[in-house]
């Protein structure tokens, strides 16, 4: 039986870990920004957004704007429409990503342990003074599906579907690649990957961008 298809933001979560030891591959912020870019491109898919059609700025710059404020279902995703609802004005994806990613991190991270794909484990040392909390996937096969998808995509034996465009391009932008575990080397599957993500939507296109932007401000930040 084939597994249920995870949201793009618990799927980029996961496979933004390692799975033995939990950690995470990247900084907490960066990736927070691409759960948020995940989250919104969910929501474009879905029906629920649009990027301003009328908005000739760079994509990061661009008006989110309601295209229907019916819920998905999902906690996370209608937290983020009703944030867009009830903004004072449409925030430009940029503003959106930074202020939503906040406390996305933990916040996606408890959702996978309240579905139990994630379980917490405690582990004290020097006498019980010190803990170190870590969040282990209770079967690995979510994170392996899902690299096994971008693989077939990778080598040209699928054809992309628009959710797995999306994890590819969300994955290539974040430099995670060389975290699939795949033969070929980083350069050459993050092009493809990118190749392949760029024939998707444009506004699903013009969030991954912006994602790859705002973490590049961010590495640029930590540098002055």
């Amino acid at each position: 039986m084939s597994l249920p298809l995870l949201p793009l933001r618990d799927e980029l979560f996961l496979l933004g870990h390692n799975d033995d030891t939990g950690n995470p591959h990247i900084h907490r912020q960066a990736l927070a920004l691409g759960l948020a870019g995940a989250v919104l491109i969910d929501l474009y898919l879905a029906g629920r957004i649009v990027l301003d059609p009328t908005d000739d700025r760079p994509p990061g710059e661009r008006w989110l704007r309601l295209h229907t404020d019916h819920p998905v279902g999902d906690l996370i995703a209608d937290t983020a429409i009703a944030a867009i609802r009830h903004g004072h004005t449409a925030p430009p994806v940029r503003t959106f990503l930074r202020d939503f990613a906040t406390d996305l991190y933990e916040r996606t991270r408890a959702g996978l342990v309240a579905a139990g794909i994630l379980r917490h484990h405690t582990r004290r040392r020097l006498a019980g003074l010190a803990r170190t909390d870590t969040y282990l996937a209770t079967n690995n096969k979510w994170a392996i599906v899902a690299r096994a998808r971008l693989r077939y995509l990778a080598h040209g034996r699928e054809q992309p579907d628009n959710h797995t465009a999306a994890l590819a391009g969300l994955v290539a932008a974040l430099g995670l690649t060389e975290h699939l575990y795949l033969d070929d080397d980083t350069t050459t599957i993050t092009t493809r990957l990118t190749t392949i993500a760029a024939q998707h939507h444009r506004s699903v296109r013009n969030i991954t961008t912006t994602v790859d932007a705002t973490v590049g401000d961010l590495a640029t930040a930590a540098y002055r």
